[in-house]
């Protein structure tokens, strides 16, 4: 027989014990190891206390960062209990934080009749991804403590004092060494818990940050602090998604049924052109949805045409209202608690149970038949902008005709003033969306031909987010960038047949420059969103200064602090303020293509922000609140965000 060259037997299987899988690929269990997956260990902690609450058995969750990015979650509910556990002779605690799939969420005679971390590997994995952990249980009229590090337990638990109070607080600070960055962003925690607290009616939430942070005047500022409890629930939570928008149905419709699959949903219907649907499974935000809004979706279609038809609103030669006219302005909030449910993954993004749609349509069916029937007026008004809806998404189909491509590489008119790319494979091309044919004329001779499309745009473009579909079809300022992506829009938006594997705005760096960015941004957002959760679009971002003096390479800075470190390096190699000059650029325009290419196209000096979206609540809020009618809240947001810019010309 022929010998390998590398032997594959029994002693080449590794065997990883304890919590060294966890340690090995982390990205398995908390989905990577970016910030995402530094905020989903708090998040794993928070949903042990949340798991209380559900169970009746938690009021109140405490979260605070506190300096150097120590993370501390103290919870009410009962504490995690402390004798010894029969199967591993471990104490339960030192179990539940260093064994994977131990917990008590896995059905049967458990502690949990409804959970979220159902996998039971939450508090283990959270144990071995951090430098060291400390758990602190009050319980059964003690005190009791316990420390890890790396995963490993560092002596037995503890009692180290009396207690009539029950719960647990977990300290731990993530492991540099496995993280990206282990610096928490507090408004994506303070969103998430706000979050929970909507679904959870009567709990109290807090976080604070005490991390330090000093202002531009050199003083400390105050430790940021929330707190969240809503006794409305998910009425409160509607009512907070549409604050900025005008409502149709003035109170959210609200519907609850209790039982083996006890289902909470809250309905508003506002002026908006987008619908706005989130789907929570014990509280997990499933953000791929799942059963539970498939359920929805189809009652929500059958019951409105149910009452169009019975009330001769739909004549007998009409056709039914399809789901994304009846859908349209919607804002709407499904919340399921489902006791074996079954997620994809530790990172649960999708709910499987099939019998939870059955459960959502029949509960539906019946409250939302029921609802209609008693409020005409709100029935009329919402079938009013359906029935709108409908006509301005056969206008759209007829429009939509005119532009559609034969296939990703196959095209049958591209743009005029598109300066296509000779590549034709999709995932080495990039197109950039110039502001103006002066940049744009830079940009085309500028580019490597090889891979770099230009597309030049002139003009203030539509804003979408007061347009129906049936408006930006044939818009001349749209027209070209469908055109050009090649994928279509809307629900007919296809990511396979991209042209582009990056699109890249680059526009001005001034106030016209980010409206326009805003603009496709919400563009992209409205009607293209797999384009940004797929991570193909992009900033570019081309410089504010440029240094120059003869005999020395010109020295670009792409901010105020990169001007003044410049400055500062400059002077240290004896170059004095007074002999450099400097350029403020106004525009793209003001840079010759080998300026341009240099800045701003290079792939080995560029710079490129790549637009992600973490949390689609927070993105809607904010593409409301700048690009929608209500002038208020968009005055209040510029008025809070705005920053000092130094040496602007105006």
């Amino acid at each position: 027989m022929e010998k390998f060259e590398h032997e594959y037997g029994a002693e080449q299987i590794q065997v990883l014990e304890g919590l060294e899988p966890v340690r090995k690929r982390p990205g398995m269990y908390i989905g990577s190891t970016s910030i995402r997956g530094l905020h989903h260990l708090v998040y794993e902690i928070v949903d042990n206390g949340v798991d209380e609450a559900l169970a009746g058995y938690c009021t109140e969750i405490n979260v605070v960062i506190e300096k150097g990015n120590i993370i501390c979650v103290k919870d009410n509910g009962r504490g995690i209990p402390v004798e010894t556990h029969p199967k591993t002779g471990l104490s339960t605690v030192e179990t539940v934080y260093t064994v994977l799939h131990a917990g008590g969420k896995f059905g049967g005679d458990s502690g949990y009749k409804v959970a979220g971390g159902l996998h039971g590997v939450g508090a283990s994995v959270v144990n071995a991804l951090s430098e060291w952990t400390e758990v602190t249980v009050k319980r059964d009229g003690g005190i009791y403590k316990i420390r890890f590090e790396r995963g490993k337990t560092v002596g037995t638990l503890e009692r180290i004092g009396d207690s009539n109070e029950t719960g647990t607080e977990v300290r731990f600070l993530a492991d540099n060494t496995i993280f990206e960055t282990t610096d928490y962003n507090f408004e994506t925690l303070e969103t998430r818990f706000r979050e929970i607290a909507f679904l959870t009616k009567g709990l109290r939430i807090t976080i604070e940050d005490q991390r330090t942070v000093i202002d531009e005047n050199g003083n400390e500022k105050e430790p940021k602090k929330s707190d969240f409890c809503f006794e409305g629930g998910l009425i409160s939570f509607v009512e907070f998604l549409n604050k900025n928008k005008e409502k149709i149905n003035a109170k959210p419709i609200y519907i609850e049924k209790n039982g083996d699959v006890p289902v909470e949903i809250a309905i508003q219907y506002t002026t908006a052109y987008s619908e706005n649907i989130h789907a929570f499974a014990n509280n997990i935000n499933t953000v791929e949805g799942g059963t539970h809004l498939e359920g929805f979706k189809r009652s929500l279609t059958k019951v409105f045409n149910d009452y169009a038809r019975s009330h001769n609103i739909l004549k007998e030669k009409d056709a039914n209202l399809q789901g994304e006219d009846i859908r349209e302005g919607i804002t709407a909030v499904i919340s399921v608690k489902v006791k074996e449910a079954q997620f994809e993954g530790q990172t649960k993004t999708k709910l499987g149970n099939s019998e939870v749609t059955g459960v959502v349509m029949s509960m539906m069916n019946e409250s939302l038949a029921a609802f209609l029937e008693e409020n005409p007026s709100v029935a009329k008004a919402v079938l009013e902008k359906c029935m709108s809806a409908s006509r301005a998404r056969e206008a759209a189909r007829k429009a939509r005709e005119l532009v559609r491509r034969k296939s990703a590489l196959e095209t049958t008119t591209l743009p005029g003033k598109l300066a296509d790319c000779s590549s034709k494979v999709a995932e080495e091309c990039e197109v950039y969306i110039v502001e103006g044919d002066s940049a744009g004329g830079s940009a085309k001779q500028g580019r490597d031909r090889r891979y770099q499309a230009i597309l030049p745009l002139w003009g203030k473009m539509l804003n979408v987010e007061k347009a129906r579909a049936d408006k930006i079809y044939g818009n001349d300022k749209l027209n070209p960038v469908i055109i050009a992506i090649g994928a279509g829009i809307g629900n007919d938006f296809d990511i396979t047949k991209i042209r582009y594997g990056k699109v890249i705005i680059m526009a001005d760096a001034d106030v016209d420059g980010a409206h326009i960015r805003t603009l496709l941004l919400t563009f992209f957002f409205r009607y293209m969103r797999p384009l940004i959760e797929n991570g193909n679009v992009f900033l570019a971002q081309p410089p504010l200064y440029k240094l120059s003096k003869k005999g020395m390479e010109d020295v670009y800075c792409y901010t105020d602090d990169d001007l003044d470190k410049a400055y500062k390096d400059l002077e240290e190699k004896g170059i004095s303020r007074d002999q450099l000059g400097l350029q403020r650029y106004k525009g793209l325009g003001e840079m010759n293509p080998e300026q341009l290419w240099e800045t701003t196209m290079n792939p080995e000096t560029r710079i490129l922000v790549k637009v992600t979206m973490e949390d689609a609540i927070k993105a809607d809020e904010i593409f409301t609140i700048l690009m929608g009618d209500e002038v208020e809240p968009r005055r209040e947001f510029i008025e809070t965000n705005a920053k000092f810019v130094k040496n602007l010309d105006v």
